[in-house]
């Protein structure tokens, strides 16, 4: 029993079994593409994941490029929508028999707004001083880039 636990068939370190990857790759692809979920999104290794993905991404490019509907406006449709639901939803909570919905009262401090504002009016009048030193003639060199090359500056 020992001696044939010891003498077992060793094969020679030359014969060694090659996995044929198209291309001749050395990793998997699942490996390429990073591994993890996207790999498995990407490899349909996750049949629901994948058709929902596919589906979502679908739809938003039916939605703004077929239909020509804009981000911004989507945007706003969902927030007047949810301010809608809101609303419904604080006026029906007595007829459902659930508590009301529980909206944070949002303040804006004083100070670092102020700060901000400051911040943008000193960047402001410094943009309209470079404005009114190009237009005046002042400034010959940048007149001439923003009549010529307006992507240098």
């Amino acid at each position: 029993d020992f001696e044939s636990e010891q003498v077992k068939p060793e094969f020679p370190s030359s014969v060694k079994t090659k996995i044929f990857r198209l291309f001749g790759r050395e990793r998997p692809v699942h490996q390429v593409f990073g591994g993890g979920k996207p790999a498995d999104v990407l490899l349909w290794r996750s049949k629901k994941i994948s058709a929902s993905f596919l589906g979502s991404v679908t739809a938003a490019w039916i939605f703004f490029e077929l239909l020509e509907y804009h981000l911004l406006t989507l945007v706003c449709h969902i927030l007047i929508a949810a301010l809608g639901l809101l609303f419904l939803w604080s006026k029906a909570h007595t007829f459902i028999n659930k508590s009301p919905p529980r909206i944070p009262q949002v303040q804006i401090l004083e100070d670092p707004f102020l700060q901000v504002v400051s911040a943008l009016t000193i960047e402001i009048n410094q943009g309209f001083a470079v404005l009114r030193d190009i237009a005046s003639g002042k400034d010959l060199k940048k007149f001439l880039m923003v009549c010529y090359f307006p992507s240098s500056l």
